[in-house]
């Protein structure tokens, strides 16, 4: 399955951006999709994960009740809402399929190419 990420862009600090990451087949139920980010110097990060076959999801410290992951099943694609947004949110974005419910990279084997977000102060 390839993951191609898109809805980018530029928004001023406290807006907001929706994230799609549309795989090119079926998301088995199985599968736990994530959204990571890489900002400029710095290591690549996990920001939220889904279980796809309960919806139950996982979020970093830095994004819990600003962003929310979602996914839809028959379109076959992620999304990560994103809100309340700050210059430090300033990244390439990054969605993932795995099969482990984890906050891990290595635990994400097919990854999209990303999407770069900026945010001006």
């Amino acid at each position: 399955v390839q993951l191609q990420a898109s809805g980018g862009g530029l928004v001023q600090a406290e807006g907001s951006l929706r994230l799609s990451c549309a795989a090119s087949g079926r998301i088995f139920s199985s599968s736990v999709m994530g959204w990571f980010r890489q900002a400029p110097g710095k290591k690549r990060e996990f920001l939220a994960a889904i279980r796809w076959s309960t919806r139950a999801t996982l979020y970093a410290d830095s994004v819990k009740g600003r962003f929310t992951i979602s996914g839809d099943s028959r379109e076959n694609t992620l999304h990560l809402q994103m809100n309340s947004l700050k210059p430090e949110d300033t990244a390439v974005y990054y969605c993932a399929r795995g099969s482990q419910y984890s906050t891990q990279q290595s635990d994400y084997s097919s990854w999209g190419q990303g999407t770069l977000v900026t945010v001006s102060s």
